[in-house]
């Protein structure tokens, strides 16, 4: 059990401002926002996009999808600035590798001119909603990458942009594409999940429908160089075979099944579609616990990953302008949003990987998985969303304190209500509030639905930590 650390727990103190940095303003467009066409008329939907601000308590939320998570140091400066002059200055990194902007005021259009000027929107104004492809971190550079996927990724995006009809898919309908990473967050459901998978010293691309590698098998598999056909074939049969009210992969399945949606997807391929055992049986192994927190080799010799976690995912302007700055001076002037809510520089020296870090947390960022912090993730809670039954930051927080005090670090997740918004997947412990202050505890269970086993019913943040405490060294005392 790792020892207790004296003092405040980094991350509850205000980031410091970024040194003097030779990047001065996001990158420009070809063209002025005058010459552009109008955009498309924005379907409704609760979802934020760039062009869609929503409501909440604490005003509006933007959502600025990033490809592959990565935003050049130019557009992070711009998020930040944009945040302080038309918001009121939080920026959340989200668990699928984008930003948000919150607190926005009434000047939505000055905000989105701001993002657009940077480069940071859709060419086509009508795909804001559907660019919803994650990757590794570390594509194209994880030293365990069966191939590289940032070709791929980007041919997908271009086709979800460019594809009209693609424009129809439901915001919340995700794709993911992992090609082999030790880096990479397998656990997302995603509507459509693709996994390099080894077979016969062949690389094929294996998928699935409504599920995730970390728990599911694909359920076919096509040549690597199919991967583009094979995903404009999937989207394809799924906006022709689904109602209206089926926006999700799992709707459709739930009256379709599987193997009635591969035949009809096998007449739309050229390539051939593999449904063999050594295909449905094929298990993807473990990512990396942690990797994305510290340093992480890369494939190119002498050169490094370096990132860490945001504070219960939220980022101040001087904290971003602060990792730009880093990324600028250190790394390859790019950031990477990871789908843990937190940030990575790339291409980093290996003698220079431990500036970096010290850079990163003199910022706020926290770099060491035994914080307990760095374990916690919450939503917005009650302080900023309607639905929200706790403030479940300001409780994680004191939380967090409790069992750094203690030497303990368990996964957990806040949850202001049984929306899960905050986390994709059931995180190994969820608090889900009841009341102000008051929570049902539920351990992660194989064989138990939803977020698991109930451990506790309307317990205090003092109970909630004494019982984690108690359940770590029962599971670490001999």
């Amino acid at each position: 059990m790792p020892a207790p650390k004296a003092g405040i727990i980094r991350g509850l103190q205000t980031p410091i401002s970024a040194p003097s940095s030779p990047i001065t303003s996001g990158e420009p467009l070809t063209e002025p926002l005058s010459a552009r066409p109008p955009a498309a008329p924005l379907r409704p939907s609760a979802c934020p996009g760039l062009l869609r601000i929503v409501p909440a308590l604490d005003g509006g939320i933007c959502r600025i999808k990033l490809p592959g998570g990565l935003i050049s140091a130019p557009q992070a400066l711009a998020v930040a600035d944009a945040a302080e002059r038309f918001a009121s200055g939080v920026i959340e990194a989200t668990n699928r590798g984008n930003l948000q902007i919150r607190g926005i005021g009434a000047d939505h259009d000055g905000l989105i001119a701001t993002l657009l000027n940077a480069g940071l929107g859709p060419k086509n104004p009508a795909s804001d909603d559907v660019r919803n492809l994650m990757l590794s971190p570390a594509a194209g550079v994880d030293p365990q990458q069966l191939f590289d996927a940032q070709p791929l990724a980007e041919q997908i995006l271009l086709s979800l942009e460019n594809h009209p009809r693609f424009h129809e898919l439901s915001p919340k309908f995700a794709l993911s594409l992992d090609a082999g990473e030790g880096l990479a967050m397998l656990e997302h459901p995603h509507d459509l999940w693709l996994s390099a998978l080894p077979v016969g010293g062949e690389i094929l691309l294996g998928f699935g429908l409504a599920g995730c590698p970390a728990n599911d098998s694909p359920v076919a598999a096509v040549p690597l160089g199919a991967g583009l056909e094979l995903v404009v074939a999937v989207l394809e049969l799924f906006l022709e075979c689904a109602r209206s009210e089926q926006t999700r992969m799992r709707h459709l399945l739930e009256g379709l099944p599987v193997s009635g949606f591969l035949g009809q997807l096998s007449e739309r391929l050229t390539a051939p579609l593999r449904t063999d055992q050594a295909i449905t049986s094929w298990r993807r192994a473990p990512a990396q616990v942690n990797a994305h927190i510290g340093r992480y080799p890369q494939k190119q010799p002498g050169l490094m990953c370096v990132g860490g976690v945001v504070p219960l995912g939220r980022l101040t302007p001087s904290m971003l302008r602060a990792a730009a700055t880093l990324a600028v001076e250190l790394g390859d002037a790019t950031l990477t949003m990871t789908p843990w809510q937190g940030l990575m520089l790339r291409n980093v020296r290996d003698d220079q990987a431990v500036l970096a870090l010290d850079g990163l947390r003199a910022a706020g960022v926290l770099c060491e998985a035994d914080e307990a912090l760095s374990q916690m993730i919450a939503c917005t809670g009650a302080a900023a969303c309607g639905k929200g039954l706790a403030d479940t930051k300001a409780d994680a927080l004191l939380l967090a304190e409790h069992l750094q005090e203690q030497g303990v670090s368990p996964g957990v997740h806040l949850s202001g209500c049984n929306r899960s918004c905050a986390a994709a997947h059931a995180a190994p412990i969820t608090l889900l509030a009841v009341s102000a202050g008051h929570y049902d505890v539920y351990f992660r269970h194989a064989d138990q639905p939803g977020f698991g086993q109930l451990r506790g019913r309307d317990l205090t943040i003092e109970a909630v930590g004494a019982l984690l405490t108690a359940d770590s060294r029962s599971n670490t005392d001999d």
